[in-house]
C-alpha cells in the first residue's frame, strides 16, 4: 500500500527501529527519536543491499519515490547505485583537493579489497556518520586535534564507547594513509589515544560449579516453562561450551555424526578462523531429540517465528531468568548463556587438563604473531576428544548426584 504525507506524519516512535513499506521497494525507518529515513532494498550481484535516501522531510515522498525510480533504472542497466554514489563522492574530493572526505575515501578504497565487503560498509558508514558528515569538507591538512577531539565527544556523549574507539582509530588510520602518501606531514589524530572516557569492562556473569547439579536437574524440567528446542539447546552448550550465537547459527551441515565432529567455519565464530568441536556421547543424544524438531531446516536451532532465521540471541537469556538464574532467587547466581564457558574452563584448569587443549577447544586464538601462524583448528584433537567426553560424564554425574562432587580426571563415577 502507497504511503501519504499525512500518514508519514503521524508515525509515533516506539522503543524499537520502525519500518513502514511504500511502493516500489521504497521503506521509511523511524527511529526511537522520532528522526525518518528513507531506505530502498535492492539485490545487485546476488547480493542483498541497502541504499539511503535521504532524510523525511529534507527528502519529500515524492522525491524518495523519483530517487527510488532513478536507482532501479540504474539496477537495470548494470550499475549499483551505491556504489557509484561512492565513486561520485571520490571525484566531488578530488575537485576539492584533499579534503578530509577525499582522502579518507582514497583510503577506504585502497583497504577495502582486504575486508568482507559487509565490514567494508560497516567501516566507512560508522566513519561518515561520526566524522565525514561533520567535519569531511575541511582540507585534511586544517583538520586539528581539538576538532577531531570535539567530534569523538559527541559519539561519548550517546554512550556509545565502543563506537568511540572504533572511529577514533579510523580517523587515526586515515591520517596516517596520508602522512604515507605525503599529503600530511603530522598525523593529527596520533596522540589521542588517552581522550577516551574509560570503559568498565566486566566479564558475564558465570555459573559457579557447586550449582550446576541443581540447574542440571532443573534444567530436566525446563519444558514446564518453555520449549523443547530451547531446553535442548541449552544442554548442548553445557556439553560444548561453544560462544551462544555459534550455537544458535549451528548448520545440519557442519555436523559429521560418523566422526563425531562439529566444524564450525571461520566465518561464524569470533576470530574468524574454522573451530572443531568434539562431540560426546552426551552431545550425540541431544543432537538425536533435536533432529526430529528441526531435522528438515538449514539450522539446528531456528526461530519459533521464522525457520530460515536463528533463535533469538534472547531466548537463551530468558529461559535462564524463568529458572531464576538472574541474581533475583536466593541461592541462585546471576548466570548468562556465555558464561558457561567460564564454568567449563575453571573446572578443566583446575582438574588437570592440558591449559593448551582448554585454549584450543575454547577458540581462544593465540595472541603471539609467529605462535599463531602455526595454530591450527584440529591441534591437541586427541586430547580435546578426551576432554569433552569427561566434561560430559562429569556433567552425567553432578546431576546424578545431585551435589556437587570432585572432578576426577581419570574417572568421574
Amino acid at each position: 500500500m502507497a504511503l501519504t504525507d499525512k500518514q508519514i506524519k503521524g508515525f509515533q516512535p516506539a522503543e524499537k527501529d520502525q519500518w513502514v513499506s511504500d511502493e516500489h521497494g521504497l521503506r521509511l525507518l523511524i527511529k526511537p527519536n522520532g528522526a525518518k529515513y528513507w531506505r530502498l532494498k535492492y539485490r545487485f550481484a546476488g547480493k542483498q543491499k541497502t541504499l539511503a535516501i535521504g532524510v523525511y522531510p529534507k527528502v519529500t515522498l515524492k522525491q524518495a519515490r523519483l530517487q527510488v525510480l532513478d536507482a532501479k533504472q540504474k539496477i537495470a542497466t548494470g550499475i549499483d547505485p551505491s556504489q557509484e554514489r561512492i565513486q561520485v563522492k571520490l571525484g566531488i574530493g578530488q575537485a576539492n583537493e584533499n579534503t578530509l572526505e577525499r582522502v579518507a575515501l582514497e583510503w577506504w578504497n585502497h583497504q577495502k579489497g582486504t575486508w568482507t565487503e559487509h565490514h567494508a560498509d560497516r567501516v566507512w558508514k560508522r566513519l561518515d556518520d561520526n566524522i565525514l558528515s561533520k567535519i569531511g569538507g575541511l582540507p585534511i591538512a586544517e583538520v586539528n586535534p581539538d576538532q577531531i577531539i570535539a567530534n569523538i565527544r559527541k559519539v561519548e556523549e550517546r554512550n556509545a564507547l565502543d563506537v568511540s574507539e572504533r572511529v577514533l582509530q579510523d580517523v587515526r588510520r586515515v591520517c596516517r594513509y596520508a602522512v604515507q602518501v605525503g599529503i600530511l606531514k603530522v598525523n593529527p589524530a596520533s596522540e589521542l589515544s588517552g581522550v577516551l572516557k574509560a570503559r568498565k569492562r566486566s566479564h558475564r556473569p558465570s555459573m559457579p560449579l557447586k550449582e550446576m547439579p541443581k540447574f542440571l536437574n532443573e534444567l530436566e524440567d525446563y519444558t514446564k516453562h518453555g520449549r523443547l528446542l530451547t531446553k535442548l539447546a541449552l544442554e548442548l552448550l553445557v556439553l560444548t561450551f561453544v560462544r551462544p550465537g555459534e550455537l544458535r547459527g549451528a548448520e545440519w551441515e557442519e555436523f559429521d555424526l560418523e566422526q563425531r565432529l562439529w566444524r564450525i567455519p571461520g566465518k561464524r565464530m569470533k576470530m574468524g578462523t574454522d573451530h572443531i568441536v568434539p562431540l560426546s556421547n552426551q552431545a550425540l543424544a541431544v543432537i538425536e531429540q533435536v533432529e526430529p524438531i528441526s531435522g528438515q531446516y538449514r539450522l539446528l536451532f531456528p526461530s519459533e517465528r521464522e525457520r530460515s532465521r536463528a533463535m533469538s540471541e534472547n531466548t537463551l537469556g530468558k529461559a535462564l531468568r524463568v529458572l531464576g538464574y538472574d541474581g533475583t532467587v536466593q541461592g541462585k547466581s546471576k548466570t548468562t548463556p556465555h558464561g558457561f564457558r567460564a564454568t567449563a574452563s575453571s573446572a578443566l584448569n583446575e582438574t588437570g587438563f592440558n591449559p593448551d587443549a582448554i585454549e584450543r577447544q575454547l577458540s581462544h586464538m593465540e595472541r603471539n604473531g609467529v605462535r599463531a601462524a602455526y595454530t591450527h583448528h584440529a591441534q591437541y584433537l586427541d586430547e580435546r576428544k578426551d576432554m569433552m567426553q569427561k566434561w560430559a560424564d562429569y556433567m552425567d554425574l553432578l546431576k546424578a548426584k545431585k551435589k556437587l562432587v570432585p572432578f576426577n580426571i581419570n574417572n568421574n563415577h
